[in-house]
């Protein structure tokens, strides 16, 4: 039976491996977070508090990417002054009230318990490292080893390598499944960028994406918060004054956009009034903070030309799937993932994994926008399977 030969193995059978997470104390600012981000190998940190029940100990309050700096950099209370924001303790960008997105497991746990866990809303399980030679301790963790980050697709690769025990369900459709989800988070191409900092905000939450769509329903490409996480803070700038889907293209460039890029977004910053975006986007964020000592760009130029160069740098775009079939218009550095809606659960599993999301995208023959298969409905699929044990020949 599956139960049988998976109730036996651990939480921390799938820490092998598994780094320390990098952590920050709530005191510390949200610019030093900025910097930590940008100089660290992962594309979030942890913050830790003292922990209610023993305050000699330490728990994690929450994580921060890149995507929380800039969402809270272009909000209604700090788009006027970016710069001043960045001086703010990075508890302001935790949840203001309790939140269960990371949840703490005992690394003896089985990971059935840990899968309830993740079930039950959890993104990131954090489990303690069990103590070694050589390990260092959580800064004022009076005595708390490391811990490490458990992921949904740590879940998911798991139940890939035991995939055989749950035949003929993983060769079933995802529409047959019933595990497509409405595409609830989504964005026309020319609607200002900002506006969808709210479904942004959703999408990082829901460890999913916000898809641009067409007033007729074609899935052109997505914002995606996993890959805006690997911008720098002049995406705030970008997404401040740009369509949705000229901030696409800003995405694609990492962080490095060319000249002409840089010179549209000014022009359109300066045109709504926001100065401090423009001194974000010029700044120095390295010790010690400071403005560009270089003039801005000449102002003579026409924001109409320099829309023109913006979307002169962009390449045509096509979407990649498991199929056959691609579509014009996709993302280009970190393409938009879809299927049909007739894929095997198994070959969607296989596809978010190789490409590192936590999604995929349904789309039908004419890449009219289905829905969406994120790994909590995948692993929902192989809970249920768990609960009635089965026989094999």
């Amino acid at each position: 039976m599956a139960v049988s030969l998976l109730q036996f193995h651990e939480v921390s059978d799938l820490c092998i491996g598994k780094p320390a997470v990098k952590s920050l104390p709530p005191s510390a600012t949200i610019r030093e977070a900025l910097l930590a981000l940008k100089r660290g190998e992962e594309s979030f940190v942890s913050v830790w508090v003292a922990d209610r029940a023993s305050p000699e100990k330490k728990a994690c309050a929450g994580k921060v990417c890149m995507v929380d700096v800039l969402c809270y950099l272009c909000s209604e209370e700090n788009i006027s002054s970016p710069a001043a924001a960045l001086g703010a303790p990075v508890s302001a960008l935790l949840p203001t009230k309790d939140s269960s997105l990371v949840r703490r497991v005992e690394p003896h746990s089985s990971v059935l318990e840990a899968l309830d866990v993740v079930l039950d809303g959890a993104q990131n399980l954090v489990v303690p490292i069990r103590s070694g030679a050589g390990r260092k301790k959580l800064p004022g963790g009076g005595g708390v080893a490391d811990f490490c980050w458990l992921t949904q697709e740590d879940f998911v690769r798991f139940f890939l390598n035991s995939i055989a025990l749950f035949s003929p369900v993983p060769a079933l459709s995802v529409s047959d499944l019933d595990i497509v989800r409405p595409a609830a988070l989504a964005i026309r191409p020319h609607d200002p960028a900002l506006t969808a900092l709210p479904v942004i905000r959703r999408a990082l939450a829901d460890q999913t994406s916000v898809a641009v769509v067409t007033d007729d329903g074609k899935l052109i490409g997505e914002i995606s918060p996993s890959t805006l996480a690997h911008c720098d803070e002049g995406a705030a700038a970008a997404l401040a004054a740009l369509s949705a889907v000229d901030l696409m293209s800003w995405i694609d460039w990492s962080g490095a956009p060319p000249e002409s890029a840089v010179r549209a977004v000014k022009a359109q910053l300066r045109e709504k009034g926001m100065a401090g975006m423009i001194e974000l986007l010029e700044a120095d964020l390295s010790p010690p903070f400071s403005s560009s000592s270089s003039s801005s760009t000449s102002s003579s130029s026409s924001s109409s030309d320099e829309e023109s160069s913006l979307a002169a740098e962009r390449r045509p775009r096509r979407l990649r799937s498991a199929g056959s079939y691609s579509a014009r218009m996709g993302r280009r550095s970190e393409e938009a993932i879809v299927c049909h809606p007739g894929s095997s659960l198994m070959a969607v599993m296989i596809q978010a994994l190789a490409h590192r999301v936590s999604y995929v995208w349904v789309v039908d023959d004419d890449y009219g926008l289905v829905g969406i298969v994120a790994l909590p409905d995948i692993l929902s699929v192989f809970w249920e399977l768990l609960q009635q044990p089965f026989e094999r020949e």
